[in-house]
């Protein structure tokens, strides 16, 4: 049977230590002598020997007797190895168990069954969906200090029942224990316990299914990283789902490339024809592809979805409220990305399990959101793939948030899109039209120049025999994103779509000259990896006491009146480019000079270039 990582949670003071303790000496998982040091460390410290003191890494652990961090437990057994993953139970030390339990396959969770359900076991119920555990085995500890009470045991596991139930969790097994004794622990059957048959509980986490491959047979695998090996590039990845085997054909996301399995590789070198899921493994393609950490590998008839916008669930453990509007770094799979807060629809009441609107989330609270990001993501739902959907949210170097994608969300959603390669390369159309394709990206502050700008460069490109076209901000939005409004999230999606429709303009050859404010650096660099190469940064800079005082279109006076919100250069922010390729700053230089300043820039770096080219071809 494939390995099973299980994460312990509980209320603090549960038992939970001391559980999984007693479950590893019973095993026989313990070094010899283990419990012998322990009971004299104990007896030196003039403490009673207790059976955590075997998960106790940390001398402050030890001494405050609570565990502050998740701690991975090898127990191997007969039939299958178990990873047991001991997550901390104070709400304080709940980052840890958010991220620390980011992997697991199910859940052991501990109840007292003196002290009952309280808020602690609620939060971890809720948080076992929240990182997409459905699977758990309830161990209702301690029976002892309720005197083995039947009846208090059946009204906690009715109690547990209805609990997992809302969470949108099961269990597989209520079990009895009393784990200081090692009743119910390893074997069944306790004397104390006659109206108890079923199995202990390292019986019931033996009988857990196999790990499921999600979606049947449908591949998935999170590239890790490209190993070079002499002439190789070995793609590296744990496979989620499915199989690889050599000669099969697979789809890159989000690039959408298809490729071909030529041969894998493991280590120590092996030959090795075909690998499953849970397995790390290495493989070559045929032919030249481009790879990089973060992509996903699937079969081509079962993709993940592509998509800008989705939905997450999530517990938010930073110290200042979650808000629509705020940007962070999410780690996803292998894939790190930006995202920006569109809307928070929901927080969880851990006490109930209800869910009520908000406009917020505090620390601590379970929460539904939408999120967007200037990337195109390669998405899959915490249902269908749970080890690539589970997330953290970073705030700088700090997490503020764990949590899980639900789905992704948008008319931009696609799981059938195959990238299809035109005939005609860049050469081939730099040859026939005299110059190759470029994104002239302009961005800058309102009435800085830039549509005025674009305009006479499109003028007088044209005279030069050459191919261009203005994306201009007020005529695009007449048209193709004429659906779109002036929310935080609309002007994402409002940059994102010129930027891939300006980077298909300059894949023809044309030169695409955009002219928008662009106000944030990440939507900038957006449309800069949707053009690649052929993106140039053009910085058309002007203070804003100069850019008020021309006002050609009246927002400066209208943002002032409060008839604007969030206006650029009055009330919001811009972002400023910090490595832009050209800067022409019309509070300095006249139109004409700053016309003949980005005509000198694009003859050097755009023209000239591809002219030298084609002289160069025989």
């Amino acid at each position: 049977m494939n390995q099973l990582r299980v994460v312990a949670v509980g209320h603090v003071d549960h038992g939970k230590s001391t559980l999984i303790g007693r479950l590893l000496h019973e095993t026989g998982n313990l070094p010899d002598g283990k419990v012998a040091e322990l009971r004299a460390i104990s007896e030196r410290r003039g403490v009673a020997f207790e059976w955590s003191f075997v998960l106790d890494a940390l001398q402050s652990e030890r001494d405050q007797a609570v565990t502050i961090d998740t701690t991975r437990i090898w127990m191997r057994t007969p039939q299958r190895d178990i990873v047991l993953i001991d997550a901390p139970g104070h709400k304080e030390f709940l980052r840890n168990m958010v991220t620390g339990a980011s992997d697991a396959d199910a859940a052991l969770l501990l109840v007292d069954a003196n002290e009952g359900v309280g808020e602690q076991t609620r939060r971890h119920a809720q948080l076992l969906e929240l990182i997409g555990v459905p699977r758990v085995v309830v161990a209702i500890n301690k029976m002892d200090r309720v005197g083995y009470d039947a009846g208090r045991y059946t009204a906690i596991r009715a109690e547990m029942e209805a609990l997992l139930e809302r969470a949108g969790a099961s269990a597989t097994a209520f079990v009895p224990t009393c784990a200081r004794e090692g009743e119910n622990v390893a074997l069944s059957g306790s004397p104390h316990m006659p109206f108890y048959d079923g199995p202990s509980v390292l019986e019931a986490l033996l009988a857990l299914p196999e790990r499921r491959e999600a979606g049947g047979e449908a591949l998935r695998i999170a590239v890790q990283g490209v190993v070079r090996r002499d002439l190789q590039r070995i793609v590296v990845g744990r496979i989620e789902a499915g199989e690889l085997a050599a000669g099969r054909e697979i789809l890159i996301s989000p690039a959408r490339r298809r490729a071909r399995v030529a041969a894998l590789h493991v280590w120590p070198e092996r030959e090795k024809v075909t690998a499953r899921a849970g397995e790390s493994v290495g493989f070559t393609l045929e032919g030249p592809f481009f790879v990089d950490r973060g992509d996903v590998i699937s079969d081509t008839w079962h993709a993940p979805a592509l998509a800008t916008s989705f939905r997450a669930r999530l517990l938010w453990l930073g110290a200042r409220p979650l808000r629509a509007g705020d940007a962070y770094r999410m780690r996803f799979g292998t894939r790190t990305a930006n995202v920006e807060v569109t809307e928070v629809e929901r927080v969880i009441d851990i006490e109930f399990l209800d869910r009520g609107t908000s406009g917020f989330a505090r620390t601590n609270d379970v929460a539904d959101v939408v999120f967007s990001s200037p990337q195109t993501l390669p998405l899959d739902g915490v249902d269908e793939y749970p080890g690539l959907a589970r997330f953290i949210l970073l705030d700088g170097l700090d997490i503020v948030a764990g949590g899980t994608i639900l789905a992704p969300l948008g008319p931009n959603v696609s799981n059938d899109l195959v990238r299809v390669h035109h005939l005609l390369d860049a050469d081939a159309r730099a040859g026939r039209i005299g110059h190759r394709g470029a994104v002239l990206w302009f961005t800058g502050l309102p009435a800085a120049g830039k549509s005025t700008i674009a305009m006479q460069i499109e003028r007088r490109l044209f005279e030069r025999n050459c191919n261009a076209y203005v994306l201009d901000g007020d005529n695009v939005r007449a048209g193709l994103n004429s659906d779109l409004g002036f929310t935080p999230a609309d002007r994402h999606e409002n940059i994102r779509r010129v930027g891939e429709v300006a980077a298909l303009f300059a894949d023809s050859g044309t030169i695409a000259i955009t002219a928008f404010i662009s106000p944030y650096r990440a939507d900038r660099a957006a449309a800069r990896r949707a053009a690649g190469e052929a993106f140039h940064e053009i910085y058309i800079k002007a203070d804003a006491q100069t850019c008020e005082r021309r006002d050609p279109k009246g927002h400066y006076r209208k943002a002032r009146a409060g008839a604007l919100p969030d206006f650029t250069g009055i009330t919001g922010d811009y972002e400023e480019p910090q490595t832009p390729e050209l800067v022409v700053d019309t509070s300095l230089l006249s139109i004409e000079a700053a016309v003949e300043a980005v005509l000198a820039y694009v003859e050097e770096r755009v023209i000239a270039p591809a002219r030298r080219h084609a002289a160069s071809w025989p």
